[in-house]
């Protein structure tokens, strides 16, 4: 059994474990925990996370970035809830939120201001205040080469597709498949890559379908 599943079965011991880590108010790791973050996180060869970023990054969950990869000024990175993984030579631009769990892929470059969630509140209970009711997580994945235009937000439980342009402002509520381009609010396809004729097409649909 390891130490995940041991705490687990014991949730005294968790939130025990839970409290010495992270903060109750500020909800980001203790200053004894980060000061470790560069033992515990793992950076690829040439890969770069600006001072200015905030890092919560607890022991508890993985954050990993591939090669070559930069983290720019000002953004937050929490993988509190879940892991964070990012690939190779990927750029993460000026004051973005990336809260996993979340994967990305090679090649993603991602504009500023970009809201990356993988997490909501819960809310049903309304005998209860919504805080109090924890979360609920679903990953969020971005495919290889696609590039995520400034103040956009994609939601928990994302799939986007390889090689696609996200519009500067989308909020993305439903799943893009490979080679398209969006719009709006919420974003839907207008181009995608017809492989068959090998042009982008004007794309029908009003709104995207779940892939």
């Amino acid at each position: 059994m390891n130490i995940k599943e041991y705490l687990q079965q014991h949730p005294q011991w968790k939130k025990r474990i839970h409290g010495f880590i992270m903060h109750p108010v500020k909800t980001r790791p203790y200053w004894w925990i980060r000061v470790w973050q560069p033992f515990y996180i793992k950076k690829g060869r040439g890969s770069v996370i600006y001072s200015s970023v905030r890092k919560d990054l607890p022991p508890f969950h993985l954050f990993q970035m591939g090669k070559y990869s930069v983290v720019e000024d000002f953004s937050c990175l929490n993988n509190a809830v879940g892991d964070i993984v990012i690939g190779d030579y990927c750029r993460i631009g000026l004051s973005n939120t990336v809260i996993g769990p979340i994967r990305i892929d090679n090649g993603v470059n991602i504009s500023q201001n970009v809201a990356l969630i993988g997490l909501d509140h819960n809310y049903q209970n309304i005998t209860q205040g919504i805080i109090e009711q924890g979360i609920t997580t679903s990953p969020i994945h971005i495919g290889e080469h696609t590039i995520i235009g400034a103040n956009v937000i994609v939601l928990p439980g994302i799939t986007i597709g390889k090689h696609c342009f996200i519009g500067a402002g989308c909020v993305v509520t439903q799943n893009i498949p490979d080679y398209c381009v969006t719009v709006g609010n919420p974003a839907r396809i207008i181009k995608r890559y017809n492989p068959q004729s090998q042009t982008w097409e004007k794309f029908n649909k009003c709104i995207l379908s779940n892939v």
